[in-house]
């Protein structure tokens, strides 16, 4: 027995000092490649619209993106805001919500590439006695947990400044305000924007806005909109904050971006009386990443082509590719939004867009020069 013993522990110290030696020079690998990482790692600077600052934030996405060798610092703006910068140009990347002003920064900025890794559609967050009465004046109907909203009606009924007491079934709701659709400043932000596309779509019969004469023909329609609604926020956070904090009382309809509403739905904050409309057309916002240097272009194919941060973006309401995990965590977090949307439309041209925000701007300011087409003049 003790012939045996001294070999056997001669042979278990040196499979431990093995051991031993295996783990360190892993510990060893894995701390050089940490340090090789960090010398490896570049700061890319961008300007981003303000729905995406959450995800930028988020110590996943940031540790996502330190492992292709990437820190993103971001300033946020009103999207449309973005597109107007003097300074563009001295970011990496601009990442504006919405086609339309990314197109603007395409063409007048020298951009080395174009990325869309995201898109979310345009809804409107509303409150279960608002979808009900609505659907009693024949005005939505429900599809499962979410309702479709008749835009052509909706907007008949606004064009005609009809008040919420004067619709059939209206005692959950009997007030006098005007049947309005709560936006951002649409001089400023990417979602009212939209809503102003969505808008002219349906009041210009169906058919994108294409030239002045069109949009001089929907003008008084389109500005009243949106100046009966009085002060309005730049950033679409803050609407859809009142819809949380303030209720059906101040926001009976908001426009908003889908992703918020998931999102919401994600933190466990929905109440059971929170409702999603989606307007019958819609629009997609597409959030587009313009690349203006190499390590912007090292971000846009990162959020375009990995894997984990496509579904971080999924995290924060975003559709993407990755579609069958965009339908397990709608299925996760009991989301009432919808599965697919057919009836969805294109937005104007960025030119189209300017004008139509230009004379809601000059309405506001009769001594302004006139550097456009002003619709007042033909529709005084």
């Amino acid at each position: 027995m003790q012939r045996w013993l001294g070999p056997l522990l001669g042979v278990l110290l040196l499979g431990g000092i093995g051991i031993g030696i295996y783990f360190s020079a892993q510990e060893q690998q894995q701390l050089t490649q940490q340090q090789a990482l960090e010398r490896q790692q570049v700061t890319v600077r961008g300007v981003i619209g303000s729905e995406k600052e959450d995800f930028f934030h988020d110590a996943r996405v940031i540790e996502a993106l330190r492992q292709r060798g990437l820190s993103v610092a971001v300033e946020k703006a009103g999207s449309r805001q973005i597109a107007s910068l003097p300074t563009l140009e001295q970011y990496d990347f601009a990442f504006p919500a919405g086609l339309p002003g990314a197109e603007k920064i395409r063409r007048e900025r020298r951009a080395l590439a174009v990325y869309t890794p995201f898109f979310t559609p345009m809804v409107i967050a509303s409150w279960q006695p608002i979808a009900e009465i609505l659907e009693h004046n024949d005005l939505a109907r429900q599809n499962g947990a979410y309702y479709l909203l008749d835009m052509k009606k909706l907007i008949d009924l606004m064009n005609a400044d009809k008040r919420w007491r004067d619709l059939d079934h209206s005692d959950a709701y009997p007030v006098g305000k005007s049947i309005l659709v709560s936006s951002t400043d649409p001089r400023k932000s990417n979602s009212a924007a939209m809503y102003l596309a969505l808008f002219s779509f349906v009041a210009n019969g169906d058919e994108v806005v294409q030239n002045d004469e069109q949009i001089c023909r929907i003008y008084p329609a389109f500005r009243d909109i949106f100046l009966r609604q009085g002060f309005t926020e730049y950033s679409s956070e803050a609407p859809f904050e009142d819809y949380q904090v303030m209720g059906m009382g101040k926001s009976p309809l908001v426009i908003i971006y889908e992703s918020q509403f998931l999102q919401l739905a994600a933190q466990g904050r929905l109440r059971p009386e929170m409702v999603l409309l989606y307007p019958e057309p819609t629009v997609y916002t597409k959030h587009v990443l313009i690349a203006f240097t190499e390590v912007g272009q090292r971000l846009g194919e990162a959020l375009e082509t990995d894997p984990a941060l496509r579904r971080l973006a999924v995290e924060y309401g975003f559709r993407n590719t990755d579609i069958a995990y965009f339908r397990e965590f709608v299925s996760q977090h009991q989301a009432p939004v919808a599965d697919t949307l057919v009836n969805v439309v294109e937005p104007p041209t960025y030119e189209a867009i300017e004008v139509m925000i230009t004379s809601i701007e000059a309405s506001l300011d009769r001594n302004r020069p006139d550097s456009f087409v002003h619709c007042d003049r033909r529709n005084p």
